[in-house]
């Protein structure tokens, strides 16, 4: 009878110990169904990321956001991942995601918990190096700049690529360029732990000589970035 009871707390006691890490690995899940049903619609509307830019980018934030979810971005904080191309020279195919979030963001359209979804697009390995090591401030430590839509990318390509990173927003089904100067931008370390079951950095994740097998919640947002550009041009 002893055994029995003993067998029994200690079942009880695995299961207090290991549904909160279940639980927040379902949360970051949905987050990357969430961020690959985003890249998916804006990469399927008509006035959405030039084909020239995204071929030239290193890496891509997408940070969802749902009203009535758990992922809502309010007037200061969102959380999404990033995907990078693999490769020693970011020439391979897209990898797996690590996990982001990003502070301070502040603007008037997101008045009344109004969803607003932002990409970010990391254009050259200065800016991934930053953005891997630890928080960054836009427009301090890495540049940035409102990303340009449809054809007025063409017009002065080169431009644009002199900046690290280009800034994308959509609410209420508008698309556009905007400025997130003043936010911070890091690694969600807590969130990769979640998801991975194991402690990795966004480096290791990344750029790591033994990157993880992405999960199969980040198969769409991972599918739909290969089909739109897979692969890189130089610059």
């Amino acid at each position: 009878m002893r055994k029995l009871i003993g067998a029994l707390l200690a079942s009880s006691l695995a299961f207090v110990l290991l549904a909160p890490a279940a639980s927040a690995q379902r949360d970051e899940e949905r987050r990357l169904r969430a961020a690959g049903t985003v890249i998916h619609q804006i990469l399927t509307a008509p006035d959405d990321i030039p084909r020239s830019l995204l071929d030239r980018t290193k890496c891509v934030v997408v940070l969802p956001s749902v009203v009535k979810g758990a992922f809502v971005v309010g007037g200061s904080y969102g959380r999404g991942a990033m995907v990078c191309r693999t490769g020693e020279d970011f020439t391979g195919p897209w990898g797996a995601p690590a996990m982001y979030a990003l502070e301070g963001i502040s603007f008037g359209f997101q008045a009344g918990g109004q969803a607003t979804d932002f990409v970010l697009l990391i254009m050259n390995e200065d800016g991934v190096r930053s953005i891997l090591k630890s928080k960054v401030k836009l427009g301090g430590d890495v540049t940035i700049a409102a990303g340009p839509i449809g054809r007025a990318a063409e017009a002065d390509t080169d431009a644009f690529m002199r900046t690290q990173i280009l800034s994308y927003s959509r609410s209420r089904g508008v698309f556009a360029g905007v400025s997130l100067e003043g936010a911070t931008l890091h690694p969600d370390n807590d969130a990769d732990d979640a998801l991975y079951g194991q402690h990795l950095t966004a480096w290791q994740i990344v750029r790591g000589p033994e990157s993880p097998i992405a999960p199969r919640a980040a198969d769409f947002l991972v599918s739909e970035l290969e089909k739109a550009s897979p692969r890189p041009r130089s610059a």
